[in-house]
C-alpha cells in the first residue's frame, strides 16, 4: 500500500526548508505568536507540535531530541520550564492558525500562528 507522506516543499531546497522551519519554530516558541504566510504556517504547526510532544517526557532523552531542532539555549529552557508544564494534560493541538488576510506587496495569504494557552 502506497501512503502519501508528502510535505510542502515551499519552493526551497531540503536544507533551506529545514532551516526555515527551525527558525520559524524558534520564533514561535520565543514570542508565542508569529505572522507568516499561510502555507508556511501550516507546515510550522506540525513541526512545532512534534517538538513539544518530544519534550513532554522532560527527561534527558527529551532534551536531546529537542536540542536537535532548537539550538538556542534560552528557547530550550523556556520549552521545558514554561511550555511543557502548560501542555502536560493536553493530548495535542498546541498551536492554532488564524488567517489574517493578504500581504500588500504580493497578495500572499498571511496567517497568525499562536501557541494555545
Amino acid at each position: 500500500m502506497i501512503k502519501s507522506h508528502h510535505r510542502k516543499k515551499l519552493s526551497r531546497t531540503s536544507s533551506h526548508r529545514r532551516a526555515l522551519l527551525k527558525n520559524l519554530a524558534e520564533s514561535l516558541f520565543l514570542h508565542e505568536k508569529i505572522e507568516t504566510t499561510l502555507s508556511k504556517a501550516k507546515e510550522l504547526v506540525s513541526y512545532s507540535d512534534r517538538i513539544i510532544t518530544a519534550a513532554r517526557p522532560n527527561d534527558v532523552n527529551a532534551r536531546r531530541a529537542v536540542s536537535r531542532h532548537i539550538q538556542n539555549e534560552q528557547i530550550r529552557k523556556k520549552i521545558f520550564d514554561v511550555l511543557v508544564p502548560r501542555y502536560q494534560e493536553r493530548k495535542g493541538g498546541y498551536t492554532k492558525v488564524y488567517k489574517t488576510g493578504f500581504r500588500r506587496g504580493d497578495q500572499a495569504e498571511t496567517a497568525l500562528v499562536k501557541l494555545v494557552s
